[in-house]
């Protein structure tokens, strides 16, 4: 997996180097806030964190795409997560769905590297992988997120539970695959 490059930030898949990093990230009451039952456990030691970044390697395998690091381009310091997931689910009675996320250090907050990332992984999901949808869901309450995920392009869909926590789904087509599939616009005869 080669990988990608934005303005500041360098997406690459994860490995048990990013341990520490992802303990800190992971055991952040503030990056909790609005996880509730969305958000997986929390770990409770370097061994859990390890444990989830062998879990997320076993995505790249199996699915050839999982949540990949994401370090700041200028000093590959650890900065959080992004990427695309295939979900089994059901979750919001969809199933088989490619799942868009981030999740950075509270540190890096509030200055569009979420944005940033989502925007790089919706594109790759999009162009290079050809996906004909890819979705999310956030925290009801979760402003910032769900700013992110309609800036990126993902429209505001239904309102729903998942595990006790109130959640807002969001979605997008491919555009290109639907223009595609439509083919050329007949002319019209004389």
């Amino acid at each position: 997996m080669q990988n990608l490059l934005t303005a500041r930030l360098l997406l690459r898949p994860l490995t048990l180097a990013d341990a520490a990093g992802m303990f800190k990230l992971d055991t952040d009451p503030a990056v909790h806030r609005y996880l509730g039952g969305i958000g997986g456990p929390r770990p409770t030691s370097l061994a859990d964190s390890e444990a989830t970044i062998r879990f997320i390697q076993a995505q790249y395998t199996a699915h050839g795409i999982g949540r990949w690091a994401v370090a700041l381009r200028a000093t590959g310091e650890f900065m959080g997560w992004a990427g695309l997931k295939l979900v089994a689910g059901p979750v919001n009675s969809q199933h088989d769905f490619y799942d868009i996320g981030y999740r950075f250090i509270p540190r890096y907050w509030g200055q569009g590297y979420g944005y940033e990332a989502a925007r790089a992984w919706l594109d790759y999901g999009f162009a290079t992988l050809a996906l004909p949808r890819i979705c999310a869901y956030a925290d009801e309450n979760n402003a910032g997120s769900r700013r992110i995920l309609a800036k990126i392009g993902l429209r505001e869909g239904n309102r729903f539970l998942e595990n006790g926590t109130a959640c807002v789904w969001y979605a997008a087509g491919n555009q290109a695959l639907h223009s595609a599939k439509a083919g050329p616009s007949a002319a019209p005869q004389p």
